[in-house]
């Protein structure tokens, strides 16, 4: 008989907040069995800006999938966004400790915890330690080094940082309502999970996630990310623009954006013409399609431009053989990946989560790809025993739970 583990998911974004209950089998399949998406209130841009209401969301959600599934929510995986994520590379390296000179567990600790001894402000909490490679001896791209002979180990990792402020803020707003944390997972590397193959990963891509207030950003070199990043500017930056240029509200523009927008205005039809309730007006106007996708070009063209600035800032000068795979709500417009693709000059995908089950009637789409990649972040870890990720967590921590659980799973 399969053995089951029940991992949860909540991704506190800033139009919606997202519980996921999943069920992972000892092969690594995953089933979903629980589901809550209220909408999100007190988030701006993915930070907290007003804790009851955020906790009030959390808990909305968790009570629903909690209904759905018959299970009782205590921890998750819980994904962190907002501009204040920020990333950078260190490496690290030690003496093989022991006679036998065969690289431990210890010595991979010791090595990461060097290459964590990096020059943070205090005002920073590190989300993630994350092992790109290893050299033994000199020999490059070693992915496993556990147990082979070696006098000298280096390593090299990528770093995820964010706020202390903005971590804690949500943190409380997740404990609040009834939860404990397991791991607090940056939104980009999560959508990555979702959506990117081995093979993109390990030619090169950037993910891109378009969500309400945040673009996560996450690229990816040799199998591993080598730069992580959130631009403060999403979907809602679209549908201000429509607001003020059309003078409607809030509530009619995000209307017209999904049912009539798109980001190719040749596309649409010169003649057509839609009806928009202005601010001050009894009745509706007439105002030409054409107009509202012309607004919607000139925002979506300067957010792939930052995207653009992003990936060159990350080094890679925009060589990234797979180029860049969109997900998120906002990247579901009519012709982004065509924009996309002009403005980067590189490859454009829109893509969706896939490879789970369950319940999953409205969840395999782009906006749905961070709540879905938390759970398939925790269920790799369970299969392929990634202790890498938490071998230095202390024994008290979420982390550490995690640790000793995967040990005593899979001894």
């Amino acid at each position: 008989m399969e053995r089951e583990a029940v991992l949860v998911a909540i991704d506190v974004g800033t139009s919606k907040v997202v519980a996921l209950i999943g069920e992972v089998t000892r092969d690594g399949a995953l089933n979903i069995i629980g589901k809550g998406t209220p909408a999100s209130v007190g988030l701006k841009k993915g930070v907290v800006v007003n804790i009851d209401q955020t906790v009030a969301s959390i808990r909305s959600a968790v009570e629903q999938a909690e209904r759905l599934s018959g299970y009782n929510l205590e921890s998750a995986f819980v994904g962190v966004g907002g501009g204040h994520v920020e990333s950078e590379n260190s490496a690290g390296a030690v003496a093989v400790s022991g006679p036998s000179k065969e690289i431990s567990r210890e010595d991979i600790a010791r090595a990461t915890e060097v290459a964590r001894a990096v020059n943070i402000p205090s005002n920073r909490e590190i989300l993630h330690v994350l092992p790109r490679g290893y050299v033994v001896d000199g020999q490059e791209g070693v992915m496993h080094p556990l147990g082979m002979s070696a006098v000298r180990l280096e390593v090299e990792t990528h770093i995820v940082h964010a706020s202390a402020t903005a971590v804690q803020n949500l943190s409380k707003c997740v404990q609040q309502a009834g939860v404990r944390i397991d791991e607090l997972v940056a939104q980009p590397l999560a959508a990555a999970e979702a959506v990117l193959s081995g093979t993109e990963k390990e030619l090169g891509v950037a993910v891109a996630d378009f969500g309400a207030g945040t673009t996560d950003v996450a690229l990816f070199l040799d199998g591993s990310p080598y730069h992580t990043r959130v631009l403060p500017i999403g979907g809602n930056n679209v549908t201000n623009d429509i607001a003020i240029g059309l003078k409607t509200s809030l509530q009619v523009a995000e209307d017209l954006k999904i049912r009539y927008g798109t980001c190719n205005v040749n596309a649409v039809d010169p003649d057509e013409q839609v009806t928009v309730e202005a601010i001050g007006e009894d009745t509706g106007r007439k105002v030409d399609r054409a107009e509202i996708a012309r607004i919607i070009d000139a925002r979506m063209r300067e957010l792939f431009e930052k995207l653009g600035d992003e990936i060159q800032a990350a080094g890679r000068g925009g060589m990234l053989p797979a180029g860049v795979v969109m997900t998120g709500g906002a990247s579901q417009l009519a012709g982004t990946a065509e924009l996309g693709r002009q403005v980067l000059q590189m490859p454009v995908r829109v893509a969706g989560p896939t490879g789970v089950g369950g319940l999953v009637d409205h969840l395999l789409t782009p906006a749905h790809s961070a709540p879905i990649g938390l759970l398939l972040w925790g269920a790799r870890a369970i299969t392929q025993v990634d202790l890498g990720r938490y071998e230095s967590a202390p024994a008290h921590g979420g982390l550490g739970r995690i640790r000793d659980w995967f040990r005593n799973l899979f001894p």
